[in-house]
């Protein structure tokens, strides 16, 4: 991971600002990051800022905070496994500077666990390559034995603690700007913007709660999607000689430039940062009615004999979003009393199959989404740990109808005050449901459904909004609507409607 690559994550350069100073570096000398600022691309600044933000690599085996034995370990075993010969190749593999791993393959040939072929000729610089003897292979065999991990070298528990505490979500502050450009493409009133921004920004948890389809979980995404700021997730990390991997592909998204691909004879000086971290976006992980309580524990894999940390870990620094609260595997009770101590002292504890405990800083934007009564749900106590609850209810007809003209003209159809009174009339007159804002995007679906299997192009009829509505709902569910609004009651004088489109 060089300097280019942190830049561009952090959206300070762009990769051909990173091409443009690379040849004036190779002209005049200097730092890739001194050629940027001479270049006007960024500020000293802004470059001293990602600097210090930026986990810097270690210069030796004590600076990774990892004893240099376990270290080895890996080592042999990504050699073993992947076929590596030379420094650089190991060097890709573990994440760790060519003289950490240099005085790794110094400490492996004075076990005799690795000898010289000599030097490769595949270029003019050209490298040594090693082989496994006999010896390092039982080494690397029984190192797998003890546990199948494979891949970069962990951190320490410390420095990622250190790293989580570092990169709180409540550095990035949101302005009411962002917000509003977040929720541009909902209808939602400004009194519930209003009360929702300050939640955002405070980084505690947010209940969002009222009767389906009203736009809950759309305001619990776009609220994650709202942060910018670059973290590092580490690939994994150690607890007592013990590997947590904490890197998830499918949750945490890199970002990388492009300035890493630099070719080996390029002579440029590499400034590098700890390739064991990778930035990434501020993580966003949902989970529904799937969420038990061993999903917020460490799982070790008696097989290949390392952990994966939970969802709630792989969240850390993001935001963590529990939909359809209430309608867990797990009972609301248990799942709640799971968070009492997290939410409230903004530490989690992890305990390893062994009986070893560990703490992490628990932080992290918790959002419950729920259309059943928080009543029900949680007792005070646990009411008061959630400090921001905004209820979403169903649309006004003003704002139906602008959610049905938006859905139907980006689908080419064309919403009038007819159609409008057709769907009111089948709705909440003859069937007494009540209005929410899901229902003009299902009809349009159908629409074009139906106009697909005529054979014609989208068209607006009565015909067609009815028979759409009639899938809306069963007979049996008539009246429903009413009954569940009800269960949604509440003292609190402030009912914001988000309408979602």
């Amino acid at each position: 991971m060089l300097i280019g690559d942190i830049l561009v994550a952090q959206n300070l350069v762009t990769p051909e600002d990173i091409k443009i100073a690379l040849h004036r570096q190779k002209e005049n000398g200097g730092r890739l990051g001194e050629n940027l600022v001479a270049l006007g691309a960024l500020t000293q600044e802004q470059l001293d800022r990602a600097i210090y933000e930026a986990p810097r690599a270690p210069k030796t085996i004590e600076d990774t905070g990892i004893p240099s034995t376990n270290l080895l370990r890996i080592l042999l075993k990504l050699m073993y496994v992947n076929s590596l010969e030379t420094a650089s190749e190991m060097s890709g593999a573990i994440k760790l500077p060519l003289g950490v791993v240099n005085r790794l393959i110094q400490e492996a040939g004075d076990r005799k666990f690795l000898e010289s072929l000599g030097n490769t000729d595949q270029s003019t610089f050209s490298e040594t390559r090693y082989v496994m003897t006999e010896s390092g292979k039982r080494y690397a065999i029984e190192s797998l034995e003890q546990n199948q991990y494979v891949g970069p070298a962990p951190v320490s528990l410390a420095a990622y603690q250190a790293r989580i505490n570092q990169q709180k979500i409540t550095n990035e502050r949101v302005e009411q700007e962002k917000i509003h450009e977040s929720f541009k493409n909902l209808v939602i009133t400004e009194d519930f913007v209003r009360r929702l921004g300050p939640g955002v920004n405070a980084g505690k948890s947010i209940l969002l709660y009222g009767p389906p389809g009203n736009g809950k979980t759309t305001v619990a995404e776009k609220v994650a999607e709202i942060f910018a700021n670059v973290i590092y997730i580490p690939y994994c990390f150690e607890v007592d000689g013990q590997i947590i991997k904490v890197f998830d592909p499918a949750i945490h998204k890199q970002k990388f430039g492009r300035s890493h691909e630099k070719t080996k004879n390029s002579g440029l000086r590499r400034e590098e940062f700890d390739g064991r971290w990778v930035p990434c976006e501020r993580p966003v992980v949902i989970t529904g009615g799937e969420l038990t309580l061993e999903m917020l524990d460490l799982s070790f894999n008696a097989h290949a004999k390392y952990y994966e940390a939970p969802l709630h870990v792989k969240a850390s620094n993001g935001t963590f979003i529990i939909d359809d609260f209430g309608r867990q595997l797990v009972s609301p009770e248990d799942l709640l009393n799971r968070w009492i101590v997290p939410l409230e002292s903004r530490i989690d504890y992890l305990k390893l199959h062994t009986g070893k405990s560990f703490s992490l800083p628990f932080d992290e934007l918790v959002i419950f989404s729920t259309n059943l009564s928080p009543d029900d749900l949680m007792d005070p106590a646990f009411l008061r740990r959630i400090p921001y609850k905004l209820e979403t209810v169903g649309p006004s007809r003003e704002q139906y109808f602008e959610i049905f003209k938006m859905v139907g003209a980006a689908r080419g159809l064309e919403i009038t005050e007819d159609v409008l009174d057709t769907v009111i009339e089948e709705l909440q007159v003859n069937n007494s449901f009540d209005l929410a804002c899901y229902q003009p995007k299902f009809i349009v679906e159908q629409i074009i459904a139906a106009c697909k299997y005529q054979g014609t192009d989208p068209y607006v009829s009565k015909e067609l909004v009815v028979d759409a509505l009639k899938n809306l709902y069963t007979s049996s569910a008539k009246g429903a609507g009413k009954t569940a609004a009800k269960a949604h009651s509440s003292s609190d004088p402030v009912k914001p409607a988000v309408a979602a489109v």
